[in-house]
Formats: structure tokens, C-alpha cells, sequence
């Protein structure tokens, strides 16, 4: 049965998938510890896919898991392969790379999607939660035609003109920089401000369209 258009739009608001309404509440999960890449050089073009044992079960990865696209019903999440690193009420995927020291550099098309959220994200945060609703999580969003930055659940609106096609996102670990970058004119359009203690992930939210993400890029000169 289809959901109604209203319930589905509140749902997308709040960051919640429309699958996850009938989800009864979950206790939180110690995540298992995994072998994976953490990035210790200053600069080495960090270079990612999305993790599918992350991806929520409305969120397909596709283009050999670089892009993602957002299905407004998903699938029973009963259906998809149960891991404890999965999200399981949020629409939120997480790259499979950790950083844990250095200056980093990616960009996000985003023309296809009106609502979105890019970021960082600890990489053992509780899936219970949505990325920028913690202290744990750092991310620029779009929604209603409108830019904010937004981390512990606390909305700063970001001023930029439109909407362009793509993005950069520039993350400093060791001088707590989080930085949204405009790439037709190389230059931080915003920055959040944090002490990074432990491996981030870059981490990705979304409730509309599709998103495609670019590693393994040079940081565009000029930016500080």
C-alpha cells in the first residue's frame, strides 16, 4: 500500500526513511572492530567507495558503489543481510575508508537530489542515529531549497547562491576543520569547527535523487 505524500515528505524532513516507521525501537549495538585503510599521510588523494554493509536498506549503490540513489519505499529491511553496521531507521550510508590523521579532499555531485546531507561521521557512531543529530557527526545539508551546516542536532544556515551541480568537501583532521567547498570558484564556503579524536569516515545522507561521489582528487589551490 502506498504511503501517504504527506507522511512520506514528514519523514524526509525529520531524516527518518519511510521503511523505518514501523521499526520498533532498537537498542544500540557494539559495532565490530574491521580491517580497514586509515589514512595517516598529510596528503594522499584519499580515494573511496560507499560501504554497502553500511547503506540503508533505501539506498542502492551504483557505478561500482561511487554513487547512490534513493528509494522512497526501499526494501523490507527484514530482506536485506542483517549487519550490525547497517543503518537501520536512517537513510545514511558511510564510505569504507577511515581517516585518522591528515588534510583530505573529495566532491559530490549533487544535481540529481533536493535533499541531502555530506560529511563526516565517527566511524563507530551508533546506527542508531542520523548524521549531523550528534556530537559525532559533521555534515552540510540541503533541504527546501536552502544550505545549512549542522552537527549535534544544531542548524546553521549556509549562505550560497543556487544550487550548483557539484561540490568539494575539504577535511583537515588535525586542525578540526570541516570545510564546504565551491568548486567553479575554489573557495570554503563554510567550515565547522571540531576535535577529531578518533577515525572518520566521510558519511552521506539522503531522502531525494541521487548522489555520485569523486576521490582520489587534488586539493584545488588557494583553499586555507
Amino acid at each position: 500500500m502506498a504511503t501517504p505524500v504527506g507522511v512520506a515528505r514528514l519523514c524526509r524532513l525529520a531524516g527518518r526513511s519511510v521503511s523505518s516507521l514501523s521499526a520498533r525501537h532498537r537498542r544500540a549495538v557494539s559495532l565490530p572492530a574491521r580491517t580497514c585503510f586509515i589514512s595517516t599521510t598529510t596528503r594522499n588523494n584519499l580515494q573511496f567507495r560507499l560501504d554497502e554493509r553500511t547503506a540503508h536498506s533505501s539506498l542502492d549503490l551504483f557505478k561500482k558503489d561511487t554513487g547512490v540513489i534513493y528509494r522512497m519505499l526501499g526494501l523490507d529491511p527484514s530482506h536485506v543481510q542483517d549487519n550490525p553496521e547497517r543503518f537501520r531507521d536512517w537513510a545514511v550510508v558511510f564510505a569504507d575508508e577511515r581517516i585518522g590523521s591528515g588534510r583530505h579532499y573529495w566532491e559530490v555531485t549533487v544535481k540529481k537530489s533536493q535533499e541531502f546531507r555530506l560529511g563526516v561521521a565517527e566511524a563507530q557512531m551508533s546506527r542508531e542515529d542520523c548524521v549531523g543529530t550528534n556530537s559525532c557527526s559533521w555534515v552540510f545539508g540541503y533541504a527546501q531549497r536552502k544550505w545549512f551546516a549542522m552537527t549535534n542536532s544544531k542548524i546553521v544556515p549556509v549562505t550560497l547562491v543556487g544550487k550548483p551541480d557539484r561540490v568539494g568537501i575539504l577535511l583537515d583532521y588535525e586542525a578540526g576543520l570541516l570545510g564546504l567547498v565551491d568548486i567553479e570558484n575554489p573557495r570554503i564556503i563554510h567550515t565547522l569547527r571540531a576535535q577529531f579524536k578518533v577515525p572518520l569516515c566521510p558519511a552521506f545522507g539522503l531522502w531525494d535523487g541521487e548522489l555520485l561521489t569523486h576521490s582520489g582528487l587534488e586539493e584545488p589551490e588557494g583553499l586555507k
